[in-house]
Formats: structure tokens, C-alpha cells, sequence
């Protein structure tokens, strides 16, 4: 596993920010850390990428410990923090080369730097000093310092935010790129991130886990932990010939016709075993998508 989190908990004084969070991410998923403000997104990653210590649990990047050997951790992981650190009295090359010294890369450090101008998009700012360019391009600095010691792990701490809709386009882009070839974790709390670049969403909220979906595409098709349905029947039945299942949650309809199903788990087969039995058709069959937005409300508010 790249990421490993067991049982981290985190408290500032006595505000409780995390609480008894577990989760596991395998090498090349792009994840999205998703929640709203004061959620413990960014404690988090602070604790990940070595910048925060945890006094319970366990951290590990590559099986390797945090706690216990923060160097070898860190020359696993890239990260870049919400507040973006740059030295904004450098020009664009020097600073990179000055992360580059840090890092020890020795005689591949110039080859290095001359590969990320071209990843990132940096070569038409490549003259000028952090301080003259936009916060789009800033970005991209500091994707290029997180990267330039080839790590294995990615940790983005909600990069996109403050741009202009071109330049979030341009970064979104940018991080599925690079996340074809590593684990990639970053915060956001902007739902339309996670659909652009994810295959998978953890949501977090008052410092728990409350939603962990291995597939972005599904979730608009769940309402918490429930699957939902619309199915047209050619023929009338009745709602109690629906609920055959015990894992049936609520069957509606207004017509006898059509039904809104809501189960623990896809029943579209026993659905179509049912209108054999009965001798009628299924004109219709269809998940309920909910938006996004939806779901994100319901599991923190």
C-alpha cells in the first residue's frame, strides 16, 4: 500500500480534530479527499507528509512508518501545501534548482529540473520571478517542487483553489497526468474536482470518515449506503409484489407502472426474474442519480 492511515486520532488542546480515522490507498489510485472546512482534511495530510505528529494509530507511506523514520518517508512523498511556500524573490529555474540541492539530486539535478519546465507547463514563465506570476502558474511551481524527487506519493492539499476556470482546467489536467504513474491524494472541497480527475473519493466530516466510494462513477447512483432504481413495468403490480427482498428499503409509485426502488444492493436481476415469473415486461430500468452536491450534503451536514 502506498498510504496507510490506522486509527489516527489528533486533538489541539481540547478540540478533537480527528477521530479514530482509518483508511488504505494502493499504489496508482487517484483519490480525492473530500469534506467541507474544519473537516481534518489538512491535519491529515500534515500528518502523511511528515509535517504534523499523531499521538495515536498509525501513519505509513510505502509500509514505512511516519513517526518512526520521517526521512525515508519523505523521500516517498511530494507534497504541497494549501498555502503554497515559494520563495517569491527567485526566478522560476533558481528555485526549483535550490529544491533540487535539497533533495540531493547530484548529476541528475539539471536533466530533473528541464523535464518539470516541460511537465508542468512552466516554459513560457521560465524568465521571470515567482513573484510576477499568476497564482495559476505559482501552482505549477509548486507542483513542480513537490515532484522533482520522482516520489512515489503525491499529496495535494486542495490545489486548485483561487483559480480562474481555464487555470483550474489546466491544473485538473495537469494532476491526472501525473497521476498515471503514482498515488496521488489531494483535498478539495469542490464537488466537480473530484468527477474531473478521481477514480475514488474518501469524504471526511468533524474529523470522521463517513464515505469511502472505490468508484467516482457510482456514487451520483447511491443515497447514503443505499442503491436507487426506476424501473416501467408493461403491466400493473402492486408495491407489495416488489418487496421481495429483505434489503428492500421503500418501494413508491403513482401508477403501478412505474416504481422508485431504494435497496442495500443492486437488485436489477431480481427484477427481471420477477417480471418472467409474473409474465410481464420491463420497459424501463434506470439508477437515480443523485448530484453530487446532494450526497455531499447528506453526509455532512
Amino acid at each position: 500500500m502506498s498510504i496507510e492511515i490506522s486509527h489516527i486520532s489528533r486533538s489541539f488542546g481540547e478540540q478533537a480534530v480527528l477521530r479514530d480515522i482509518s483508511f488504505r490507498i494502493g499504489e496508482g489510485e487517484v483519490v480525492g479527499f473530500l469534506g467541507p472546512n474544519g473537516a481534518g482534511k489538512t491535519t491529515t495530510m500534515r500528518i502523511l507528509a511528515g509535517a504534523l505528529d499523531y499521538r495515536s494509530g498509525s501513519a505509513k507511506i510505502c509500509g514505512v512508518e511516519v513517526a518512526d523514520n520521517p526521512l525515508e518517508t519523505k523521500k516517498n512523498v511530494g507534497y504541497l501545501p494549501e498555502q503554497n511556500p515559494l520563495y517569491t524573490d527567485m526566478y522560476v529555474r533558481e528555485y526549483l534548482n535550490f529544491v533540487a540541492e535539497t533533495y540531493r539530486l547530484g548529476h541528475d539535478k539539471e536533466k530533473r529540473i528541464e523535464e518539470l519546465i516541460d511537465l508542468v507547463g512552466l516554459r513560457p514563465e521560465i524568465r521571470k520571478k515567482i513573484g510576477q506570476l499568476s497564482k495559476g502558474y505559482r501552482q505549477r511551481v509548486g507542483l513542480a517542487q513537490a515532484l522533482i524527487h520522482n516520489p512515489k506519493v503525491l499529496i495535494l492539499d486542495e490545489p486548485t483553489t483561487g483559480l480562474d476556470p481555464n487555470q483550474l482546467v489546466e491544473i485538473r489536467n495537469l494532476i491526472k497526468e501525473i497521476g498515471k504513474n503514482r498515488t496521488v491524494l489531494f483535498s478539495t472541497h469542490i464537488l466537480q474536482e473530484i468527477e474531473a480527475v478521481c477514480n475514488r473519493v474518501i469524504i471526511i466530516n468533524k474529523g470522521e470518515i463517513v464515505a469511502d466510494y472505490t468508484d467516482v462513477n457510482q456514487i451520483s447512483r447511491y443515497a447514503g449506503n443505499y442503491y436507487q432504481l426506476e424501473v416501467e413495468f408493461l403491466k400493473p403490480l402492486s408495491e407489495e409484489d416488489l418487496k421481495f427482498s429483505a434489503g428492500m428499503h421503500s418501494v413508491e409509485t403513482t401508477d403501478n407502472k412505474t416504481f422508485r426502488i431504494i435497496a442495500d444492493t443492486d437488485i436489477r436481476e431480481k427484477l427481471f426474474d420477477l417480471a418472467v415469473k409474473s409474465g410481464n415486461k420491463i420497459l424501463m430500468m434506470k439508477p437515480m442519480e443523485k448530484k453530487m452536491e446532494e450526497i455531499f450534503s447528506e453526509l455532512t451536514k
